[in-house]
This record gives structure tokens, sequence and C-alpha cells, in this order.
């Protein structure tokens, strides 16, 4: 078998680029050779894009390029892009740039990497790089962004070892070691923004290929969607949802949460409906609207300010799917004075409470919007015949759930001692 050689070479003197410039034209005289692979920085594909922005703007640029926070730190702040990538700052960076200013992400780092393919001089290959931190480790590494005619994984699923083990969840980030290869000899400090990666040619393809989409694990594959100090905020009342349907099994596992909350003298007090069937929820918004109607009528509304009203709940009504908690008081206890036994109930509703919002919470962990609305509470007699449920479960309002619409707006920030007293 021949000896296995790769050669690492920094593409030297490209000097700073500036909006306009074609990155492939600065490249025509690197000497490259069919087979190779062109490793190019994100930072000078930024600017000849002319992704740049006032450094005063870092923020709102920031908040502009995050599709999602998945975690924060003090002023550190870890984003998804529209991408899909999850970097610090998603991806604005006042590093290697003028002073004063900042780069963001190329719009479409794979329609980058085929453009410059596209005006290379050799049939080779190209990857954007740029910079990102690691899960559980320390240190900063370079992965691919975007890439064309390079094949980006190897996936050995469904193959074995030299000793006959079955691999069942090997797949190799080929573009993404290439371009951690490339930094070594790119450096941080030299102003080399270009590296040619020599003796992969069995990675590059004749046509330009998927780019990095392979690369983005799916947010339904992801095990660790949110910081640890971020899953509580990331849950949020969502009014509108898309068309998109909600998977039964994650609504499961957000029940599975919803019964690990705390609750008194070692009782269940949650029980969920799950209202799946079309024909029980017209069924039941049917009932809960007739019988608001009913009630505010008897309080002297106008037919004009009813229907306002009413309006409130088209949020279960345009909802995919819908939950309905309820509270249940087996085991609890029974004093002589109602003072006590009012309190027993109230810890009970407490506790079904904190049933919700752990049920709210892993909602948005798996990626579903929710609206917790109260309605169910003022109609319990009609919402238990509907849905033919015990006189001893009390409904506790009606989670409306599904893939929101679209993002959140940011939410008002609220300082913690506004809501504590010191004793």
């Amino acid at each position: 078998m021949s000896a296995r050689r790769l050669e690492v070479i920094a593409v030297e003197g490209i000097g700073e680029v500036r909006p306009g410039d074609d990155v492939a034209a600065l490249l025509q005289d690197a000497g490259l050779r069919d087979g190779d692979i062109v490793v190019v920085t994100s930072k000078i594909v930024s600017k000849a894009e002319g992704r740049i922005r006032q450094a005063p703007d870092r923020v709102r640029a920031i908040e502009d390029e995050t599709e999602r926070v998945v975690a924060r730190r003090g002023d550190t702040v870890i984003s998804q892009t529209r991408h899909g990538f999850v970097m610090a700052a998603a991806g604005v960076d006042a590093s290697n740039t003028e002073p004063g200013t900042v780069l963001l992400l190329p719009e479409d780092p794979d329609a980058s990497a085929r453009r410059i393919r596209k005006g290379l001089p050799a049939r080779a290959g190209v990857i954007v790089s740029d910079t990102f931190g690691r899960p559980w480790r320390n240190g900063l590494t370079d992965v691919a962004i975007g890439a064309a005619g390079v094949r980006p994984l190897d996936d050995f699923r469904g193959t074995s070892d030299g000793y006959g083990n079955a691999l069942n969840a090997t797949v190799t980030a080929l573009a993404d070691e290439i371009a951690g290869a490339a930094e070594l000899v790119k450096g941080k400090l030299a102003g080399v923004p270009v590296a040619i990666v020599r003796g992969l040619s069995h990675l590059v393809t004749d046509d330009d290929g998927p780019g990095v989409r392979p690369l983005v694990r799916a947010a339904d594959d992801d095990l660790f969607r949110y910081g640890s100090r971020d899953v509580v905020f990331a849950r949020r009342t969502i009014r509108e949802f898309s068309d998109r349907p909600v998977d039964p099994e994650k609504v499961r596992r957000a029940v599975a949460a919803g019964i690990a909350a705390p609750a008194p003298h070692h009782t269940t007090p949650w029980r969920f409906v799950l209202v799946e069937s079309p024909e029980t929820r017209t069924k039941l918004l049917d009932a809960m609207r007739e019988a608001w109607i009913e009630d505010l009528r008897g309080d002297g509304f106008t037919e004009q300010s009813i229907a306002k009203r009413i309006r409130r709940g088209d949020v279960l009504r345009n909802a995919p799917y819908l939950i309905v908690p309820c509270l249940v008081m087996e085991g609890s206890h029974t004093y002589r004075d109602d003072r006590r036994n009012a309190s027993e109930r109230e810890m009970f509703v407490v506790a079904t409470g904190a049933g919700v919002e752990n049920l709210l919470i892993q909602l948005a962990v798996e990626g579903l919007g929710s609206a917790w609305v109260s309605s169910t509470m003022f109609c319990r007699p009609v919402v238990r015949e509907v849905l033919d449920l015990p006189g001893s479960w009390d409904p506790m309002g009606c989670v409306a759930v599904g893939h929101a619409a679209a993002p959140p707006r940011d939410r008002a920030p609220r300082d913690p001692d506004d809501f504590i007293v010191t004793r």
C-alpha cells in the first residue's frame, strides 16, 4: 500500500480584502492543482460580501443574526443562527477587522463556497471556515460553515471495524477536520486567511454537493438544545402557530416532565387530557364558547362586546394540539375546619401549577410553543361532560401547543430585586 501523505500549505500575500473583491480572483496565482481543497476563512468572505457593521451596532447585529438563544452567562451569548450554527454571539466578530467595525457571517456560506469554486483555475473543493467553541472542552477550533465540491461526511454506520464489530453511530465530520487542519498553518494572528489542503483528492467531487447541511444537527436530534441556566427562560407564551403538526411523542415527554413536579403527601395530583381527536376538540371548544357567552350575557355585556371577548379564545381554536391539565385531590387530608381544608386544597393547586410549568418548559425544550389559557376553570362541568372525565377531576385551564409561527418578541427584563424582600 502506498504511503498516505497530506500537505497543508498557507497561501501568503493575499492582503486586505474589501467589499466587492473577488475571492477566487485572489487565488489565481496560488499554485492550485486538481484535487486540492481550498480552505478560506469566513472573515475575508464576509468582507468581500460587505457583511460589515459598525461596532456600536454589535448588540443589534447579534440580535438580528440570532434565531434562538441557547445559553447566556454574563455578557456571553451562545446563539443559533438562521444557518443552524450554534456559536458565540451568533458569529458576530470584532477580530481581524478594522477598528470600530464587526463582521457578520456570510449570508449563505455554501453559496459563497460555490461562487469561489466556480472561479478557481483548477478542479478543487472549497471550504469556508469559522472558529467555534466546543461543549465540554476548552479552546477553539475551526470548522466548516460552507462547502462546495467536498464530501462533508464519512458515514460508517452499517459497516464493521477490523475486529468485526458493527459500527452503529460513527459518522466522521470530514469537512470540519479539513478546516481544523488548515487552521494550523493559517493561525489567528499571521494574517493568512487561506490554506490549501493537498492529498485528499478522493474527497473532491465533480458537483458542488450538499454543502455543510449534513453537518448541522437538526433541532429534533439535539440532546442539548438549551444551556441548563436558560431552559426555564425558553418557555414563552406563543399565541400564533404554524400548520406544522405536533409530534405526540414530544407531548408525552412533556407530560413526563409535568408529573416530576413536587406534590404534597407523596401524592400525584396531576392528570393531563390530550385532546387529539378533531371531533372532540371542536365539540369541547364549541361547548366552552357557549358557556362563556352565557356568562357574559348574564353579566350584562352587549352582543358586540361579547363577540369581541370571545375572539380571545381563538388561540385554542387555532392551535394544532390541546392539553387540558386537571387537579385531583386523591390523598389529600381532611380537617374539622374550613381554614385548614382551604389550605390543603391550595397545596394541591400549587403542585398542579408546578406540574403545568414543568410541562410548558419541556414543550419549549422539545421545540414546541405553548400558551396556558385559564378558560376551562370557568366551565368545569361542561369540560368534564364533553371529555367524559370523573367528577373528581378539576380542569385547570387549557394548554395550546404547536410550532410557533414566528419567534417571540424579546421579553422585557425583570430585576429579581423588585420581587424580593429580605428579612
